[in-house]
């Protein structure tokens, strides 16, 4: 994802990376071989070093999930802006935490959550929140894909690095249901496993503990449901984000690769329904996650210059992580679990 990073700031107009920190020489290269021109660009082994180096504006946090907090203790007490990556923290407590310590941060803290720049699923939200199809009742989204891809010393393969597979992966998900219902989430209900992948593998005797399929209901303050329905051992199929969401007069639907849309009303039935292939002109640079990155890296330099506030926000991060770990105590536990339960919880 940091070289993802390096090549949308790469190609927009007036911006340029000046320096990388990275331990590992075989990132370090990565990151130069993804630039037009790496002859400027300072280099450090760790990340302190780059924030003593005063060459950045602002900052591209994109290491291991576990070392997200550590890492932001550090930033947030420099006047620099900066985009997290998903997911903000492992840990609930956590995110607290980092939140407390943004209060008197004079700069632009950014959630990179880009899926809700995704072109379909961006005209979808607007679309629901336009009253389009009415008042929402239900959201189903749907992920059908390939296993987690191998990273720098396989730490993606324990929950205790990564937050588990319903704070890693899904928490672009949980987000999309936050900010297209409008609400607040009261309390989940999620059934799962670890059925298929990475059971053959070890690493230092210890076998990965990751899920890799699961189903969770989540209810909400205004009465809408949400559903999530993940399976990460499915590569046969044609769209590997589905999103569908329902209202009292009609319903929209997005899909993923295929930049899909489809929109009707229930008064004219399926002979009514309109479909397309949703574009933004504004993106320059696809990249592998359909120019979201790109169009989330412009509105972040926008806030920066126009001295703006964050559109995906601390408190959207630490939403899209509790989530996940409420979803994950469902699992454990067999029941469902209130929200409030995991955000007042010290330990979760």
């Amino acid at each position: 994802m940091g070289v993802e990073h390096i090549a949308n700031i790469e190609a927009i107009d007036g911006a340029m990376v000046t320096a990388i920190a990275d331990p590992t020489p075989s990132s370090q290269q990565w990151a130069k071989d993804t630039m037009a021109d790496p002859s400027g660009l300072a280099v450090f082994e760790h990340h302190n070093e780059l924030l003593d180096s005063g060459l950045c504006d602002a900052v591209v946090i994109a290491t291991p999930n576990m070392t997200h907090k550590a890492v932001l203790d550090d930033v947030l007490g420099r006047d620099i802006h900066v985009l997290i990556e998903k997911p903000l923290c492992t840990k609930v407590a956590d995110c607290h935490d980092v939140l407390a310590a943004a209060e008197e941060h004079p700069g632009v803290v950014w959630v990179g959550l880009e899926y809700r720049y995704m072109p379909p699923v961006a005209k979808l939200i607007d679309q629901v929140h336009s009253g389009a199809i009415g008042n929402l009742k239900m959201l189903a989204i749907r992920e059908h894909r390939f296993p987690f891809l191998v990273k720098v010393n396989d730490w993606n393969r324990f929950n205790k690095n990564s937050g588990g597979t319903l704070v890693e992966k899904c928490c672009h998900f949980w987000d999309l249901m936050n900010l297209t219902i409008g609400a607040e989430p009261v309390r989940i209900m999620a059934s799962g496993a670890q059925d298929v992948n990475h059971l053959d593998e070890s690493y230092d005797g210890e076998t990965p503990d990751i899920l890799d399929n699961a189903l969770a209901i989540v209810e909400y303050e205004n009465g809408v449901r949400a559903m999530l329905d993940l399976c990460m051992f499915a590569e046969a199929s044609q769209e590997q984000e589905e999103i569908s969401a329902v209202g009292d007069l009609g319903k929209i639907e997005a899909f993923l690769p295929s930049l899909g849309y489809r929109q009707g009303l229930r008064s004219a039935g399926r002979e009514g329904i309109e479909s397309e292939i949703v574009h933004d002109e504004n993106i320059k640079f696809e990249g592998l996650h359909h120019g979201s990155s790109y169009l989330e890296h412009l509105d972040f330099i926008d806030a920066i210059r126009n001295g703006g506030k964050a559109d995906v926000t601390l408190h959207a991060g630490l939403m899209s992580v509790a989530m996940g770990v409420a979803a994950h105590r469902s699992i454990d536990e067999g029941r469902i679990v209130e929200l409030a339960e995991v955000l007042n919880d010290p330990n979760a």
